[in-house]
């Protein structure tokens, strides 16, 4: 999108370094680290040694500004998400049709490559009950900066909606997360055969 920062990108970069200070720049970049750690391989294949030394930290670092590894894997899975929301919203700023949108929304949606890791980060969490305040922060983050978005592109389009903001993201993400879900239980075949963007209740008035 050129040198303007969308707000899933800024809220991306606010959660990499959330603190002031000199620790900051460190929890910067462990998160980086592991982010590109866990984009490329399983979690559990991952090891807190090894993103300490990708980030050039002490594991005790990690420990220190994460409590855990797999409280890590949440927060960097959710920053991959955010950062790969703000292709979202380059996409979708580009359509001035309210069909073409919600198709390309959904389009966008099914191939990013983040949506993997934040299922494997909710279903942590799931197992772990004691890392859900984490998921449900970052869930709520995601859905404020969605609605934010929607009601922008809803106010520069002139389109409406059938339901509230909050309600039209909230389903969105819910049935993109279930379709990538479906699709890597091994059922037969791809998230194509979804009809995401018919979640998505934009039209033109």
């Amino acid at each position: 999108m050129g040198p303007v920062e969308t707000r899933a990108a800024a809220a991306a970069r606010r959660l990499l370094a959330p603190r002031k200070g000199r620790g900051a720049e460190t929890r910067q970049r462990i998160v980086d680290a592991a982010a590109a750690l866990f984009a490329a391989r399983p979690a559990d294949s991952v090891t807190v040694s090894q993103i300490a030394a990708a980030a050039r930290v002490f594991p005790n670092q990690i420990t220190y500004h994460f409590g855990s590894k797999d409280s890590l894997f949440i927060h960097a899975a959710f920053v991959l998400l955010l950062r790969d929301a703000g292709r979202l919203e380059g996409v979708g700023a580009r359509l001035s049709s309210a069909e073409a949108f919600r198709r390309a929304m959904a389009r966008t949606a099914l191939v990013t490559p983040s949506l993997p890791v934040v299922i494997s980060a909710l279903a942590l969490a799931r197992a772990k009950p004691k890392l859900s305040p984490v998921v449900k922060g970052h869930l709520s983050l995601l859905f404020r900066i969605s609605e934010q978005y929607l009601e922008t592109m809803l106010a520069l389009r002139g389109w409406v909606i059938d339901r509230s903001p909050r309600q039209e993201v909230k389903t969105f993400w819910s049935a993109a997360f279930g379709a990538i879900l479906i699709a890597e239980s091994g059922y037969p075949g791809t998230q194509a055969d979804l009809d995401l963007a018919g979640t998505l209740t934009i039209r033109e008035p």
